[in-house]
């Protein structure tokens, strides 16, 4: 922890101990709300996590609803496409997706509550449609079709997601990142850049 050279003594401030028990709380809802989703996951499981007595959740964040929305912020934080190749770029998403995915509890917490919690699934929403669509604009060669393609990528990767990390099929948590981009990207690829029949 960062520390404060108060009077020769090394100490830490208020504002500092302080921010440092938010991260604290919050890496160990992540994690909660990552393994046991949203409905099960209670403030006094966190708080047990994390360490501290509950009512220093409800301090910092109010409620449980309070908690998770601090918790379940998501930046996609997707590479510029347009220096990307043009037979790479699905490749290149997938890979991103999947990284994000092997690594983001905030992620897998938000897939595992977005099938019984309203707020959740209008974040996964908006992540999955405004993020995506504002990733692909620059290389999406038929602005009238964005939002579709964007809705079609979108729903490729949170399906294998909920089926690899969720649902844990086996044939699915076995594969390896170059597996998942050989069978993915194609199809990507296509939602990407096919034509569309009038």
């Amino acid at each position: 922890m960062h520390t404060e050279i108060v009077n020769g003594q090394g100490k830490t401030t208020r504002a500092e101990r302080g921010a440092a028990t938010r991260a604290n709380i919050l890496a160990a809802a992540r994690q909660r709300f990552a393994s046991d989703g949203y409905e099960r996951t209670t403030i006094r499981a966190v708080a047990s996590d994390a360490g501290i007595d509950p009512s220093l959740v409800m301090r910092y964040f109010g409620n449980k609803q309070g908690l998770f929305v601090a918790a379940a912020k998501i930046d996609l934080n997707f590479p510029d496409l347009t220096t990307v190749p043009r037979d790479e770029i699905g490749s290149i998403l997938v890979s991103h997706f999947f990284e994000l995915w092997d690594k983001g509890d905030v992620l897998c917490a938000m897939l595992r509550s977005a099938t019984s919690n309203e707020d959740c699934a209008a974040r996964m929403r908006v992540a999955a449609m405004h993020q995506v669509m504002d990733s692909i604009s620059g290389v999406c060669e038929d602005k009238k079709t964005l939002k579709m393609r964007a809705t079609l990528i979108s729903s490729q990767i949170i399906g294998f997601a909920y089926c690899r990390y969720v649902l844990k099929l086996p044939a699915l948590t076995s594969m390896r990142k170059a597996d998942v981009v050989g069978w993915l990207a194609p199809t990507i690829q296509s939602y990407l850049f096919d034509p569309v029949d009038a």
